[in-house]
């Protein structure tokens, strides 16, 4: 493997990564991008012996020295949607600016480039940053994302809150999404970036082996719990009144709000993808996925 950075390292799908590329390859060939070096996390990557290199996106300068000697970048997608591309940009440019050669991005899977689309903060962000990728005229591998089954209990809440309130509430009507835990990421993409000259130039589609509603998830935790956990699907405006009304922060609600209409819309629903062949093996299930965090 070349001497790879990973951005978003001390976040939970970079950890995921740096744990699959250790147990394959030499740690002097692992670097990890860092904001906080007091994080429990940097000093056990320290204690292992990885390469430790301390930037964040918004300052250029630091991230042209943090770049030095990397040949090929894992950039971690940017969570502030208003300063997502101009972070993005700067990534491109201190990688250029450097010796190294080859992008991966995580990006989003994509159905509707509209701008008045729901998920139109979040999707037209991620296309601009592909194509300063592309246009950068180094080498690239676009990893389009569905969404993390890792959201579904923050969308549904813990165990104990759905033993509460017998119920899902949310505006997602009978859209479905090809969900995929951030652990089958991980593997697959430490796959590639220790054999990256397959992937130079691509763009892929990651997809889920099978497509969920909010329906079926309800029935899936129904088993699961052995309550019956109704799915109740609001209007979008009834929902957020009653989200406010409990005390969820504005942000959180328009988060809530604006995935619930993208799946509702099915921006989500999939029926291909090249993560299986990535994997060699099928992605976990929902049902896997979901007695795991509930059972």
């Amino acid at each position: 493997m070349k001497k790879t950075l990973i951005t978003g390292a001390t976040g939970s799908l970079g950890q995921l990564v740096v744990k699959n590329l250790l147990q394959n390859v030499e740690t002097d060939k692992i670097a990890v991008l860092v904001r906080n070096t007091e994080k429990d996390i940097v000093k056990e990557y320290q204690s292992k012996g990885l390469d430790v290199r301390v930037a964040d996106y918004n300052n250029l300068e630091k991230l042209q020295e943090a770049f030095k000697n990397i040949e090929q970048v894992y950039l971690i997608s940017g969570s502030d949607l208003s300063a997502r591309l101009e972070q993005h940009k700067n990534v491109v440019e201190a990688a250029k600016a450097n010796t190294v050669k080859h992008i991966f991005y995580t990006s989003t899977v994509k159905k509707t480039e509209s701008t008045d689309a729901p998920l139109a903060p979040v999707v037209n962000s991620h296309l601009k940053t592909e194509q300063t990728i592309i246009d950068s005229g180094l080498q690239y591998t676009i990893l389009r994302h569905n969404l993390y089954s890792d959201v579904v209990p923050m969308f549904i809440g813990d165990k104990e809150q759905l033993l509460k309130t017998k119920s899902i509430y949310l505006p997602t009507e009978d859209g479905k999404v090809a969900y995929v835990p951030r652990e089958d990421f991980a593997d697959a993409e430490a796959k590639m970036l220790i054999s990256p000259k397959e992937h130079i130039n691509k763009i892929y589609e990651f997809n889920g082996n099978e497509k969920i509603s909010y329906q079926q998830v309800s029935e899936i935790l129904t088993k699961i719990l052995g309550e019956e956990i109704a799915y109740v699907s609001p209007s979008v405006d009834e929902f957020e009144a009653q989200m406010k009304e409990v005390g969820l922060p504005t942000e959180i609600v328009g988060m809530l709000s604006m995935f619930s209409q993208g799946i509702a819309n099915n921006e989500f629903d999939f029926d291909t993808t090249d993560l299986e062949k990535i994997l060699g093996r099928k992605t976990k299930t929902m049902q896997q996925f979901l007695t795991e965090v509930y059972a």
